[in-house]
């Protein structure tokens, strides 16, 4: 199931912040997206259990919400299916896309080589 961007905005920050109740989601999301009513971040939440995304523990009396699938799995199946789609399945287009259209900082290549060193071992 592919989330829409409102329910990957909701799967971030249980994935950074673990389970959490729908009033701590809303909150969070106000305090770095945008402004957000509580009912409907209830109701997409709500939707989300239903549809598989989210799991809902009603053991206490606030219902607390976690994901159901881990973070990397779900980003993993995201990206598989964006490079499949934009750029016929070739990684290597995708990374000279983002090479071509970004500054990337000394840092940032000396982070990568470090990974394809990795990789190449």
């Amino acid at each position: 199931m592919e989330p829409t961007k409102s329910e990957l905005e909701i799967l971030q920050v249980l994935w950074q912040h673990g389970p959490s109740t729908v009033r701590f989601v809303n909150d969070t999301l106000n305090e770095q997206k945008r402004a957000v009513q509580y009912s409907s971040t209830l109701k997409l939440m709500q939707i989300m259990a239903e549809k598989g995304i989210l799991l809902r523990d009603e053991s206490s009396m606030k219902h607390v919400y976690s994901p159901a699938e881990e973070e990397n799995r779900t980003k993993t199946a995201l990206l598989e299916k964006f490079v499949d789609s934009m750029y016929k399945g070739s990684a290597s287009s995708l990374v000279m896309q983002l090479f071509g259209n970004k500054n990337t900082s000394r840092e940032e290549l000396d982070e990568i080589r470090d990974f394809l060193k990795k990789l190449d071992k």
